[in-house]
């Protein structure tokens, strides 16, 4: 008998083979690896064993294995599931049907509505005055914006700086801004436990970076320590920003209005 193989045949495997490297190349971000290469070992012998050699009680034993190990992936690679969703959701060409669906508009920010947060930033550096800083973009922030207090003030230079002041009861928390507004400050953001983070990187970096793979916001930290000015999106670092860098980045920012 031949077996016939026709275009579907081709189409289908070729979009297996992308969807398995999409995989691979999230779990070799999110250091997931060796965990996905042995799955990819149990179900190889799973399909040997069952199928192959047609061993009725270790393919039987296997295949339990099987149903319960659905839902342990589930729990283990819930991050790295809610991440590729996301990914999926916020895509470019989707998200302008869903903003067409909804009737929400987006608008690129102003050059001057982000000057007085690049100009805190510098301050800040100087001084050595560690801030965390969360810009909203498509995906909403509002499970951290309860966990601090809300403000819902104007992007003001002098306000974040007090905010982010060492002796502020707020300082220690994320400030989060929502369209051209300041939202809330003193928020708690998820840690990242990506083991790929630099060491030298505190407990503020960790937080940029979590809360970067969970949602799509730009982050921006200022180190208490060195001074210096970093950033994270889409669960990314970029590094010692110079001024126009950072001023380069943030007017890239999209502002939904809701």
């Amino acid at each position: 008998m031949f077996i016939e193989f026709g275009i579907k045949d081709f189409i289908d495997i070729l979009l297996v083979a992308f969807l398995l490297y999409k995989l691979y190349k999230l779990m070799k971000e999110t250091g997931s690896l060796n965990i996905f290469i042995g799955v990819l070992m149990f179900l190889g012998v799973w399909v040997l064993v069952s199928q192959v050699l047609e061993m009725r009680l270790l393919g039987s034993i296997l295949d339990v294995l099987q149903n319960v190990g659905i839902l342990a992936l589930i729990v283990l690679f819930q991050e790295e599931i809610r991440r590729f969703l996301l990914n999926l959701g916020t895509h470019r060409k989707m998200n302008n049907v869903l903003k067409w669906l909804g009737g929400k508009k987006s608008e690129q920010v102003e050059r001057a509505d982000m000057m007085p947060l690049v100009m805190a930033c510098l301050n800040m550096s100087k001084q050595k005055v560690g801030a965390l800083i969360v810009i909203e973009q498509e995906v909403p922030l509002n499970e951290f914006v309860r966990t601090g207090d809300e403000i819902d003030a104007t992007i003001s230079q002098r306000l974040i700086e007090n905010i982010f002041f060492k002796n502020s009861p707020l300082h220690d928390g994320a400030m989060i801004i929502c369209g051209k507004r300041i939202k809330a400050a003193g928020c708690i953001l998820p840690v990242s436990h990506d083991l790929n983070i630099p060491r030298h990187l505190g407990l503020r970096h960790r937080a940029a970076l979590g809360v970067s793979q969970v949602s799509d916001a730009i982050v921006i930290i200022v180190s208490e320590q060195t001074g210096a000015i970093s950033m994270a999106h889409e669960g990314q670092f970029r590094l010692r920003l110079s001024a126009e860098e950072l001023e380069r980045e943030l007017t890239r920012v999209k502002i939904i209005n809701r």
